[in-house]
């Protein structure tokens, strides 16, 4: 069975495996430049608040998931595949890490950046940002792109 078989390309995974298909970010600008970041192998990774797993009851993202990166109307362009998945608090993130997000060019940008979409995010779902929140961060790779 072909991950995106259905859309004219195929990468074959076994059928056991995790598989979902997404977009990042909240709006159509902001999804479709960060696809670009991941398709020019900028973005190694991306950074979850753990409560937005927990309100939504989704499954905490492991290594060897693969899933489907797509634009922000829902083509698919790569298959992505995690590679490690690191817990920590807001305020434990290391330039380091956030980094490999490559959307920042210090940890204060990225800090400010996340801390404003933490803060919407947990308007809409019903949690409160704070510096302690613990942060789901993934990093991955791009196995295939069509």
């Amino acid at each position: 069975m072909g991950i995106l078989s259905e859309r004219g390309a195929s990468f074959p995974l076994p059928p056991h495996i995790n598989q979902e298909a997404f977009h990042f970010e909240l709006t159509q600008t902001l999804a479709d430049s960060q696809l670009k970041l991941v398709l020019d192998n900028i973005k190694r990774a991306t950074a979850s608040s753990l409560y937005a797993y927990e309100i939504q009851q989704e499954r905490l993202p492991q290594v060897n998931d693969f899933n489907i990166l797509t634009d922000w109307a829902g083509t698919p362009f790569c298959v992505i595949k995690t590679t490690a998945v690191t817990i920590l608090p807001f305020h434990k993130i290391t330039f380091a890490l956030c980094m490999r997000e490559g959307e920042d060019d210090t940890l204060e940008s990225w800090q400010k950046t996340h801390r404003a979409f933490f803060t919407k995010e947990g308007n809409a779902l019903g949690y409160s940002f704070c510096e302690d929140m613990p942060v789901v961060f993934e990093d991955f790779e791009v196995v295939y792109r069509r």
